[in-house]
């Protein structure tokens, strides 16, 4: 089967948020990320080159397309396609997620998909099964960032809402944050649970949220007090913290 007009225009709608709202779709490409999805995400349409569906499962994909190099160039959003691109669907995310018992992230209008996509990442390394955004965070399905997911999006599930209201609603949990004015996050006392808030590249967190925290964390420089950059890259200090995190239950 070809690919045709109609499925090529509507793969490359894919690339803007309303459509994907709208059709509740969206695109994955390479090799890798479509055979870490799969098994986890029911998949619309998937279009690969004959070396790459040779051989694959694709029993429970509805639509699958065999195409040439230069037809899957046509539909890729990457300069450099990877044999493969495939349209999944938006998981449903389960309401009022029970989160007492986990080490939490949540993120404070995050922009860049490219950091969005690496804190992603990096929660499923380090366990962390549930991401909390507010409203005008990235799109966890804007392209870029499922591509910088690696895959996480079948083990990670991202939740919009109001941040306000949800760390209300666990404030019997502890709530960290990374702020300049807060104490060496190596010398304070920090539980396997509670709510680890990342704000904004450029501000940093909202007041609004920032009263809620309970716990004010810092990653202090090398050496210190000595003349540094200003801060951290949010995916970078993410790292650092859940690293932090998880290095004192082991």
């Amino acid at each position: 089967m070809d690919l045709s007009k109609s499925k090529l225009k509507y793969i490359r709608s894919l690339k803007e948020k309303k459509y994907r709202t709208e059709f509740g779709t969206f695109v994955a490409e390479g090799n890798k990320l479509v055979t870490d999805l799969l098994p986890f995400i029911k998949c619309q349409l998937l279009i690969g080159t004959h070396t790459f569906l040779e051989g694959l499962d694709v029993s429970d994909v509805e639509d699958v397309i065999e195409v040439t190099e230069s037809q899957l160039a046509q539909a890729s959003f990457l300069q450099n396609p990877q044999q493969v691109l495939a349209v999944f669907y938006q998981p449903k995310q389960p309401e009022n997620v029970n989160v007492d018992s986990q080490l939490t992230i949540a993120l404070d209008g995050i922009q860049d998909p490219g950091n969005l996509g690496t804190i992603i990442r990096l929660a499923d390394w380090y366990g962390i099964h549930n991401i909390f955004c507010s409203q005008d965070t990235a799109d966890v399905y804007n392209p870029k960032v499922v591509q910088a997911t690696m895959g996480a999006l079948a083990r990670v599930s991202v939740h919009y809402t109001d941040l306000s209201v949800f760390l209300i609603r666990n404030k019997h949990l502890p709530i960290y944050g990374t702020l300049l004015d807060g104490k060496n996050m190596y010398e304070q006392t920090i539980s396997e649970n509670g709510i680890i808030v990342m704000g904004n590249e450029g501000n940093g967190i909202r007041p609004e949220i920032e009263k809620l925290i309970t716990q004010r964390l810092y990653i202090p420089n090398y050496p210190l007090g000595s003349s540094t950059s200003e801060s951290l890259n949010v995916a970078i200090a993410t790292a650092i913290i859940c690293a932090e995190f998880r290095r004192r239950i082991l």
